[in-house]
């Protein structure tokens, strides 16, 4: 097929402006840092668009992002190639109150996250923000899905000890979309 390149690399750039929103936020949650965030998803990318042509079309590339994004992740952990922190104060700009609040509530969810183990962070966040099953997510973090349930259980008691009272009232709900749905 004549100029299939410039159709997969149009295919490519709608890909990351339709997805890459949400794999950034994946990456901010995993990494707790905005800054490692980007890095984390450009690297991503870079290897995405490499796999890009070979990519079935039938193939879902969001997952696939998806496991990029985590395995570099756990790749950069285990080479300890990032040492940033999350900071304390909200940046200047946030908005008006309502955005403050959302802001700080936000703010103060990543710092807990940042707090867990790898892993149960990640698990986390693949049940709770990207609403995977356990199997999935066991697949993808090379673990069973008993590890993941076990990891889920402690990240969550331990998220619960350290936000406190506030996160047990009413709308603030920590189970996944999909278990809230079947009622």
């Amino acid at each position: 097929m004549r100029g299939g390149a410039d159709d997969l690399d149009e295919r490519f750039a709608a890909f990351v402006r339709g997805h890459g929103e949400r794999h950034l936020r994946l990456a901010v949650l995993l990494t707790g840092d905005w800054h490692a965030a980007e890095d984390l998803v450009q690297a991503s990318l870079i290897k995405l668009y490499q796999a890009w042509p070979r990519l079935e079309t039938e193939a879902d590339p969001d997952a696939y992002l998806r496991r990029i994004v985590v395995n570099t992740h756990r790749s950069w952990w285990r080479a300890r190639w990032r040492r940033e922190k999350p900071v304390a104060a909200l940046p200047d700009g946030a908005g008006g109150e309502d955005m403050a609040d959302t802001h700080a509530i936000g703010l103060q969810v990543r710092q807990a996250l940042a707090t867990l183990p790898r892993q149960q962070r990640a698990v986390l966040v693949l049940r709770y923000f990207e609403d995977l099953p356990e199997a999935e997510i066991a697949a993808l973090l090379g673990c069973s899905p008993g590890s993941v349930k076990t990891h889920a259980h402690r990240g969550l008691r331990t998220l619960r000890e350290l936000l406190g009272d506030d996160w047990a009232q009413p709308g603030v709900n920590l189970m996944p979309a999909h278990e809230r749905d079947r009622g």
